[in-house]
């Protein structure tokens, strides 16, 4: 059996009122904010579309779908262009809102620790984590994905 890593690379995203750990092999690309094209009948946190390589992103807020925030400011914000894992070839990205430059960290078992009461975590939002002295959020990926893919019909 293969030995798991002792330590991995993670990104620290600063979105409205924290931050978002994600595995730095999670994030396609940090691009630049630009207004996104609606999206009809879409919930609040599903900010629109956004034209990236190709493709059109749907670009969410993760601390209105997590019901952290009720609104995002879009000021000095960027889009942090996620890798989909949940393999529909519809939508290989998604995207989401960032408030400023996410920052690289390296991740083992020692500088991890779960924090808070997992029966009042919000939709979208794995486990509350202390990454040294930050405090982080661990969205569950793959719950969002399925939130956004229902809210657009793909």
């Amino acid at each position: 059996m293969a030995e798991l890593p002792r330590e991995i690379r993670g990104v620290m995203i600063p979105v409205t009122g924290g931050r978002v750990l994600l595995p730095n092999a999670t994030v396609a690309e940090v691009i630049t904010f630009t207004t996104p094209e609606p999206i009809a009948g879409a919930p609040a946190w599903l900010l629109g579309r956004l034209g990236w390589r190709g493709w059109r992103l749907p670009l969410f807020s993760f601390p209105m779908l997590a019901g952290h925030a009720s609104e995002e400011s879009t000021r000095n914000a960027r889009v942090t262009v996620l890798k989909a894992l949940g393999g529909n070839a519809k939508m290989p990205f998604i995207a989401m809102l960032a408030q400023g430059f996410p920052r690289l960290t390296t991740i083992t078992s020692e500088l991890l620790v779960t924090t808070g009461d997992h029966t009042e975590l919000g939709p979208g939002v794995h486990s509350e984590v202390l990454v040294r002295d930050d405090h982080a959020v661990i969205p569950d990926l793959s719950k969002i994905e399925e939130m956004v893919a229902a809210a657009i019909s793909v």
